[in-house]
């Protein structure tokens, strides 16, 4: 069996491209509703992007280390250096260590890697499924059943939810989302439920890498994904599809719609051979980690560039969107729009030659 899949590569690029879509709009005032995370409970094409990516990871560990197990210092330094990497995007450019958020998107990548790395090379695929599920269960029950201190009852709203207090007693509000202060959508305690996206994952690359034929693993692969996208919903009913606390449900049912899309990206790329198409997303998912470590900087580092203009002085990304960009179009959401494609646009030169020239960074 190969150790590397095509398919895996281009929905990765093709994950890791939304990713810099959806962060990086020209105009934050103005961004059309699916690009958007939902308010609360809920979920939108964007709320799903993020388990794509935890999902993923998990695969690639399954076929990564399936011949050759990583010695557990390696998988520990791996993670230190993805969580450090994280941790700098929320320092930079200001370094204010009493009041750097310590969560983060590619902290809890971090996290879920080094979790799902040591379950896979430690246990059997049938203890793996029990963990999953076990971590699943035990998230919803936690959440939905133990009184939160200081509130006195257990409830899945923003601020006074148990895994808020969790956050809020370990980290400190000091060190919480900027933009909520009292809880964290990549927190410490939601992180749980994050790891059995990844097992989901890890779970799905041992399918892959059986020796059942193609048919068989798209077949089921794509059967399981929309069982989970029905559980998902099923559960719903009891503990809501929510992004933010990464509820139970938002597992099943994210994790489905990858599966289903794996399972779609295999069969046309991997089986049937349509690869023509696949450069441009291949170009992003080689080089992942590095894209979109980069793509946080960049945006952090273009305000400090100030641009004199009769209104006063604008940071440099805002002087190009709004002289380069929007004032052709009408509609605001529309140039807001092609603000981020063009920041894509850039994005796929960049890594379109280092594709072609064999330059992957790995972390």
């Amino acid at each position: 069996m190969q150790n590397r899949l095509l398919s895996l590569d281009v929905f990765r690029g093709m994950t890791v491209a939304a990713m810099i879509l959806v962060n990086n709009p020209g105009d934050w005032e103005h961004v059309y509703a699916p690009l958007l995370h939902a308010h609360w409970h809920g979920c939108t094409p964007t709320d799903l992007i993020f388990p794509f990516f935890l999902f993923i990871v998990g695969v690639s560990i399954s076929f990564a280390m399936a011949k050759t197990t990583p010695s557990i210092p390696k998988i520990i330094k791996r993670s230190a250096i993805l969580f450090g990497l994280g941790l700098f995007l929320n320092l930079y450019p200001k370094f204010d260590f009493a009041n750097v958020r310590i969560p983060g998107v590619l902290q809890r990548i971090a996290l879920v890697y080094l979790v799902c790395s040591l379950i896979f090379i430690k246990t059997s695929r049938n203890t793996q499924i029990i963990t999953t599920v076990i971590l699943l269960t035990a998230y919803w029950l936690l959440m939905t059943l133990v009184p939160v201190p200081g509130i006195g009852y257990a409830n899945l709203e923003p601020t006074t939810n148990l895994g808020a207090w969790v956050d809020r007693n370990l980290l400190t509000t000091a060190h919480l989302w900027r933009s909520a202060k009292v809880w964290d959508p990549e927190g410490i305690f939601s992180t749980l439920p994050a790891i059995g996206t990844g097992m989901l994952g890890v779970l799905t690359g041992q399918w892959l890498r059986s020796q059942r034929t193609d048919a068989e693993k798209m077949a089921w692969l794509f059967l399981s994904g929309n069982a989970l996208i029905i559980g998902g919903l099923i559960w719903n009913e009891f503990f809501p599809i929510n992004k933010s606390l990464w509820t139970s449900s938002f597992v099943l049912y994210a994790g489905g719609w990858a599966m289903v899309a794996l399972a779609i990206c295999y069969w046309l790329i991997d089986v049937q051979g349509y690869r023509r198409w696949t450069t441009p997303f291949v170009a992003f998912g080689v080089n992942a980690i590095t894209v979109f470590f980069l793509s946080g900087v960049i945006p952090r580092t273009l305000p400090l560039f100030k641009i004199n203009t009769p209104e006063g002085p604008l940071g440099s990304q805002v002087w190009m969107q709004k002289n380069l960009i929007s004032v052709w179009f009408n509609n605001p959401y529309n140039a807001s729009l092609a603000g981020a494609l063009t920041f894509i646009t850039i994005w796929f030169v960049i890594l379109y030659v280092m594709y072609k020239k064999g330059i992957i960074i790995k972390v």
